[in-house]
């Protein structure tokens, strides 16, 4: 198997698309698609009605909102390459699900509105991508409309997020009066047919050497010089093309169109392919596990219920990291410490799926799950015990006291809310001395609060009334001596609210920082961590 197994690894290429809500991102893993043959007519999020919606918003709610609310996972061929595709979501509020979703991944695609630049949610993004060292090709998107200068977009990904740009192409034009792109690489100017089809079909170029004499005669004077001058510019005072620097995060290549109306995306996509770098390493409790390792082993990395509400299914999403993954294989689930068998194997084209008979490392596969496995589980090969790292964690920061309007439907909502809970869509507590008809939920971002009670309503057939919290800070409390935190032990614990995660560990809500100064003080041995002591914060 060692030779198939190296040749799968070499063609897989496994990325997740990062970008500020708006960016484009949606759209452009739309043309991917379409490049890709994946697709035959692409249909935008926000078009017409007569139009269907992006293929990778499933989820009623997002079609609703126009955003991506949860990571859509996609497959397909291009140029000997089968490409994993992680459309991540790009709103504020799900950066929790996007991490994990950056955990899976090789490398990742940053898409840049070219008008605004980098935008807040793209730090966010940047940061946790740069912490794994991953390599990040940047899209500048929305050239077909006014947008700030190529070479100004380049100081501000140096200046904002400190990563140095490479450009592989260059734009031909100025201020949404793009014609096309200047490949640096074959030096060939290529300028793309009028958009007739509102950027449902590929679009037709026409290739010309920078000393051609048709060129010449379809660009004006004006815009023919500022491209050599522009050129010249990039040659003499730019960042060289460094391999090294690309493959560890440190430079970023740099590619100019607009996913709308397909202009520069397939030679993004052809570019990217020949650059990005296959299935990585991964470190676990016995050293790196090398994807040509013939030893199968995997990590989950998202856990969705209900994708097809007809069939009240719950899939786990795994990365392949090692060896062949083969349906209804034999592995060892490290966190039940148990051989389960890996059923009903499925690979995505957003809700189209299929059952696979195999797979290998870099792909994203989906198993049934009848409730066994957790976010960050590790699977791996009988003959082979160990777990990967476990995934870091982000503190909640807001808070609600939700319970379900109809008492006798409170079977539906407590196992909704656990679901949710374990796909790690929300933070569950429960307030020391109350019943259980409610529970304290925690989250990152206020708008997980209208998934929370849209898919309860659709998926459990629960109404829920939701009360906001005051709270903005949570701390985990311990006592140096592992002596129980109680809120009788506890000085100002009224100054708060006291309540238990899932795992019955004391954790602390309160209004401010000040608030929390004042306990510190008054408890002189009690430990707070800002996520539960054995994980790591984001």
């Amino acid at each position: 198997m060692g030779e198939q197994l190296q040749q799968e690894i070499n063609r897989r290429r496994t990325f997740a698309i990062i970008s500020h809500p708006d960016a484009g991102k949606t759209t452009l893993t739309e043309k991917l698609l379409l490049y890709g043959g994946a697709i035959h007519l692409a249909g935008s999020i926000k078009s017409r009605k007569t139009q269907r919606h992006a293929v990778s918003d499933w989820m009623e709610i997002e079609k609703q909102r126009g955003i991506s609310v949860t990571s859509s996972v996609l497959q397909f061929d291009y140029g000997g390459c089968r490409i994993n595709i992680l459309d991540t979501p790009g709103h504020q509020d799900f950066s929790e699900d996007t991490y994990r979703t950056l955990m899976a991944v090789d490398s990742a695609v940053m898409v840049l509105d070219a008008a605004k630049g980098v935008e807040t949610q793209t730090k966010k993004l940047f940061k946790v991508c740069k912490e794994r060292r991953i390599p990040i090709f940047t899209f500048v998107n929305k050239l077909d409309r006014f947008g700030k200068a190529p070479i100004d977009l380049m100081d501000e990904l140096e200046n904002v997020l400190g990563i140095r740009s490479c450009p592989m192409n260059w734009p031909v034009g100025s201020d949404g009066r793009y014609r096309g792109v200047f490949d640096r690489q074959t030096k060939l100017v290529e300028l793309f047919a009028a958009d007739e089809t509102h950027g449902q079909e590929t679009r037709t170029s026409q290739k010309f050497t920078l000393d051609a004499p048709e060129l010449r005669e379809v660009l004006d004077e004006e815009t023919y010089q500022a491209l050599l001058d522009d050129i010249t510019l990039l040659d003499e005072a730019g960042e060289a093309f460094d391999e090294k620097k690309i493959a560890c995060g440190e430079l970023t290549p740099m590619f100019f169109g607009s996913a709308m109306t397909n202009f520069g995306v397939q030679n993004f996509l052809e570019e990217y392919l020949r650059l990005a770098p296959p299935p990585a390493v991964r470190s676990s409790s016995d050293g790196d596990i090398q994807p040509a390792d013939e030893r199968f082993s995997a990590f989950v990395f998202k856990i969705q219920a209900n994708m097809n509400p007809a069939h009240r299914d719950r899939l786990a999403f795994i990365r392949i990291v090692s060896g062949k993954f083969e349906r209804n294989m034999n592995v060892w689930h490290a966190s039940s410490d148990k051989v389960i068998k890996l059923a009903q194997p499925q690979q995505f084209l957003a809700q189209d799926r299929q059952i696979i008979d195999e797979a290998w490392p870099g792909d994203i596969v989906g198993l049934f799950d009848p409730g066994v496995f957790g976010i960050g589980d590790t699977l791996s090969d009988e003959s082979h015990k160990f777990r990967f790292a476990d995934f870091p964690v982000f503190p909640p920061e807001k808070f609600a006291r939700v319970q379900a309007k109809d008492t006798m439907k409170r079977k539906q909502f407590v196992k909704g809310v656990e679901q949710l809970t374990q796909e790690g869509a929300i933070q569950l507590f429960r307030q020391a001395g109350a019943g259980v008809e409610s529970y304290i939920v925690g989250t990152v971002g206020t708008l997980q609060f209208d998934v929370l009670t849209y898919r309860l309503k659709s998926e459990y057939g629960v109404d829920i009334e939701l009360v906001m919290q005051p709270f903005e800070v949570a701390r985990w409390l311990t006592y140096p001596d592992e002596k129980p935190v109680t809120p009788e032990s506890l000085r100002g614990a009224d100054r708060g609210m006291f309540v238990y995660d899932r795992n019955d560990r004391p954790v602390l809500l309160v209004n401010n920082e000040w608030s929390l100064g004042w306990i510190t003080d008054n408890n002189p041995s009690l430990q707070m961590h800002t996520v539960p002591p054995d994980r790591k914060e984001i």
